[in-house]
């Protein structure tokens, strides 16, 4: 059986030892899950204890989490893709390393390159900062939509945060409630087709900013 290119490049990475993190405890390379034609991609930060030993990102505690907010969104696992920067655990969760971002930031964009996303949500200070390129705060930047060049990213807390600081519960649900709003303003029903009529999807069609908008933060 021919695999996809998404998969191609996952089996690339199984035995990666790009970086000192392959002889730091990891058990296995966390490289993602989901659906490979997403719409929606969230990317974290890297995984934790839970994560290594399973081999997918968000499946702890604040993937639990994860799932509420999820839902709260209208959003589901099976509608997704979930991934994180760094794909090998780093020590006693400790923060990645710059080394180590440089070194795994190509396969997250190679990822996102073959899954073509609209919407990217960005989990955490590592992802949106990654991503976005430049060193800016979560709260500076959280449920608000960036215009990139192949999709739109949208910051957000990481669970992981509110899980730590009960106080940021409330700040992230509010968040992921702006996030449907994003999605319910962006999402029209797919044009029903002869053979599924009734099983047409919704499509998530993100249009750019026009240029006078665009003025406006420039």
């Amino acid at each position: 059986m021919t695999l996809t290119p998404l998969e191609e490049l996952a089996k690339s990475l199984v035995n990666c030892e790009r970086c000192k993190l392959a002889k730091l405890g990891r058990s296995q390379v966390v490289f993602g899950v989901g659906n490979p034609h997403a719409s929606i991609m969230f990317v974290g930060e890297a995984p934790g204890s839970n994560e290594d030993l399973k081999g997918e990102p968000f499946v702890g505690a604040a993937g639990k989490l994860l799932n509420d907010l999820l839902a709260s969104a209208g959003l589901s696992r099976d509608q997704i893709y979930i991934a994180n920067v760094i794909k090998c655990r780093p020590p006693n969760n400790r923060d990645p390393e710059q080394d180590e971002v440089e070194t795994c930031k190509p396969f997250l964009l190679q990822q996102i390159r073959l899954i073509q996303p609209k919407l990217v949500c960005t989990l955490g200070n590592w992802a949106t900062q990654t991503l976005l390129e430049r060193k800016v705060g979560i709260t500076k930047v959280k449920a608000q939509a960036f215009h990139m060049k192949d999709f739109v990213l949208f910051p957000l807390l990481h669970p992981a945060a509110a899980l730590h600081q009960g106080n940021l519960l409330p700040t992230l649900k509010e968040d992921f409630k702006k996030l449907k709003e994003f999605l319910d303003k962006h999402t029209k029903p797919a044009e029903p087709t002869n053979t599924a009529p009734t099983q047409a999807a919704q499509v998530l069609n993100i249009e750019s900013p026009q240029p006078a908008q665009m003025d406006l933060f420039g």
